[in-house]
């Protein structure tokens, strides 16, 4: 057992690492549910089956130590007082071979041993809240680089670890929320955006200016915010980097009012479009994108709106994408002051 155990524990590691060297893209979902099945039916294996017979063989063992002293001293008074004192003098030997026998072999440690945390884990990260580290700008400047946030995994409705079918209705997604979602290209990655179109909306960004079913969306100007510019560098191949002063705005979005970036430099259309489904919803121009939000999916933007990879260029989110809702920085360990919720 111990060898098909380290087999077991061998694959797990490989997968680990290849995902933390980017040779696969992970899946912690699903690695979570593989882990706390495995371990689960190992717990279960060591208390109806190992753990019981480890009893057995210490009580057997207890009987026949005890016969054998028994049969070796004379009766009578001595041979009581004898059997008193060795009773005495293998009390510690007793009970360091009694925790010896009845203690979990490495194989059962590192499986068994581990199920409670393991599936308090899975639990409390599928149905109540999941970390999330965040990798670009995109949402600048609501989320920076670096930030660890919390995402609810409950408010939008339960989903089934995995498989991420609804099992709850859950209150409905509200315009401005912030989303987490797996990105339509490509499942497997985690996305952050806001939710800036509901199902049936029609959403309209020209001239870099926010229209929702005809109402352009108020946004008040303040302090410029020093950022960055990324630009595509066609001889490497490479994105480049460079300080920009960017337009700032406060921006009122249903009932969140939050910050978003503008790029002065940047043109208003949008370029390098996917062919995405349901494109045919959307009419591109130089001046912008409008869409028309199907039923059971979302439009979604991110904050630093001309460097944001979101809908305008690979279109809608499905309701079957949503991952959660991000409520809290939690954690920012280059700038402590970035601890708080998330508007």
């Amino acid at each position: 057992m111990q060898y098909l155990t380290a087999l077991v524990l061998g694959l797990f590691v490989a997968y680990i690492g290849a995902w933390f060297t980017g040779a696969i893209h992970g899946n912690m979902a699903l690695l979570l549910f593989v882990a706390t099945f495995v371990t689960g039916i190992y717990w279960l294996a060591e208390k109806f089956w190992f753990l019981p017979k480890r009893r057995a063989a210490l009580a057997q063992m207890e009987a026949t130590a005890a016969n054998h002293l028994s049969a070796d001293l004379e009766p009578g008074v001595d041979g009581e007082i004898a059997l008193r004192s060795a009773t005495l003098e293998n009390d510690e030997v007793r009970e360091q071979r009694r925790r010896h026998m009845l203690a979990q072999p490495w194989w059962l440690d590192w499986t068994a041993g581990l199920f409670p945390v393991i599936a308090l884990v899975f639990v409390l990260r599928s149905f109540a809240f999941e970390p999330f580290k965040i990798p670009s700008g995109s949402m600048l400047p609501t989320l920076e680089v670096g930030d660890l946030i919390l995402v609810n995994k409950w408010t939008w409705g339960l989903r089934i670890p995995v498989l991420n079918a609804k099992i709850t209705q859950g209150s409905p997604v509200q315009r401005g929320d912030v989303m987490v979602f797996r990105y339509p290209p490509e499942p497997q990655v985690d996305y952050i955006k806001r939710v800036v179109g509901l199902p049936g909306d029609t959403v309209s960004y020209l001239n870099k200016k926010l229209t929702i079913n005809g109402k352009e969306v108020e946004k008040i100007p303040a302090a410029d915010y020093q950022g960055e510019r990324e630009e595509m560098d066609p001889g490497a191949g490479e994105v480049t980097r460079s300080p920009a002063q960017l337009k700032q705005y406060q921006e009122l979005l249903g009932a969140h009012q939050h910050h978003i970036l503008n790029d002065p430099e940047r043109p208003a259309g949008v370029s390098m479009v996917a062919d995405y489904p349901l494109r045919e919803n959307c009419s591109y121009s130089p001046e912008g994108v409008t869409c028309k939000v199907p039923p059971g999916y979302y439009f979604v933007m991110g904050d630093n709106r001309d460097n944001s990879l979101d809908s305008r260029f690979w279109g809608f989110v499905p309701d079957g994408n949503i991952v959660g809702r991000a409520v809290a920085v939690w954690m920012n360990f280059g700038n402590f002051g970035r601890i708080g919720g998330i508007d």
